[in-house]
């Protein structure tokens, strides 16, 4: 079962891969092939992600773009399809959804001027925190048979953008303007200064009216999972009703000052916790579920309060008695 986290985690990057921004920046920034030279990014559309197999189930795709190419209306098919785990038979998946996207062309009739039908472009953006290591090929999960019959093997690729190897990579430049480097560059730092400095650059790179759409969407990806992913030192209530990518900024900015007080504060709760804990395996063997309940939602001063206490009671009951 896929967690309400990688859920929550993928509908965020489905909502921001929604505007031409991020599909144009993650082409330009990230697929060094010649052809992306070629594509005229004034004309990205996005283009629906339903179909409707034969035996009518609905399968729902990630996010589907076309662009054109050159001067013949061609079209490339961009399919995206968003992972924050790996999934070792991604190929088998991204096979169906070629292929259901094909079913779904040739019934609009959607054909080059040839007659042919549209290259695809699949394109697996990885998020997770491990790098990613699973077949890139179709091919390579199909069992190899000679005689002959090897020439049946479906032979099908998908472009891998592992976000983590692409920010590690000694090769990588964090100086382009792109939108997209920028999401990598927050999803995976863990230097507080350093996500305030791409924050700013997204302000003034999101700031003219007709973005408002795409800074929200990354103002409402900031709220439900980095800052979240984050919550041991930013109190997100007062993160909850902010709509503007400045205001965001502005908030952390202040915000991360007080962490070094915060996570002493931190150390010091966790601290008495742990003491608190220790002595009351000494005196009455292992600590119940409930207690550690009791004793994780407790503040500094009723924790105190309990130590005094443990001395003089008999029993786990009467040491938390109100």
């Amino acid at each position: 079962m896929v967690s309400k986290v990688h859920n929550r985690h993928d509908h965020s990057y489905k909502l921001l891969f929604s505007y031409p921004e991020m599909v144009r920046d993650l082409l330009t920034g990230f697929v060094k092939e010649a052809w992306v030279e070629q594509l005229d990014f004034s004309t990205l559309e996005k283009v629906s992600g339903s179909y409707v197999t034969e035996d009518l189930r609905d399968r729902e795709d990630d996010v589907i773009w076309r662009v054109r190419w050159g001067d013949d209306w061609l079209y490339v098919y961009l399919l995206l399809e968003f992972q924050s785990s790996e999934d070792k038979h991604m190929a088998v998946r991204i096979m169906t959804y070629q292929g259901l996207l094909y079913q779904d062309l040739i019934r609009q009739e959607a054909f080059t001027p040839s007659g042919k039908l549209p290259p695809v472009l699949p394109i697996v953006l990885y998020n997770g925190e491990k790098r990613w290591t699973a077949a890139q090929n179709v091919a390579e999960l199909v069992e190899r048979v000679p005689g002959g019959l090897e020439r049946y093997r479906p032979d099908l690729a998908y472009l891998l953008l592992d976000e983590g190897a692409i920010v590690n990579d000694p090769a990588w430049s964090d100086q382009m303007r792109n939108v997209a480097a920028a999401l990598f560059r927050l999803e995976h730092n863990r230097d507080e200064q350093d996500m305030l400095e791409v924050l700013g650059a997204l302000v003034e790179w999101l700031k003219a009216p007709e973005q408002t759409g795409l800074r929200r969407a990354f103002v409402v990806w900031i709220r439900r999972v980095l800052l979240p992913s984050r919550a041991a030192v930013v109190e997100l209530p007062e993160f909850s009703d902010l709509q503007e990518l400045h205001e965001v900024h502005d908030m952390l900015a202040e915000r991360i000052k007080q962490w070094p007080e915060r996570w002493e504060e931190k150390g010091r709760m966790s601290e008495a916790r742990d003491n608190l804990c220790s002595l009351i395996r000494l005196k009455f063997g292992e600590v119940p579920q409930w207690v550690e309940l009791r004793v994780e939602q407790a503040d500094h001063a009723q924790l105190k309060a309990w130590m005094d206490k443990i001395l003089f009671v008999d029993s786990l009951d009467k040491m938390f008695k109100p």
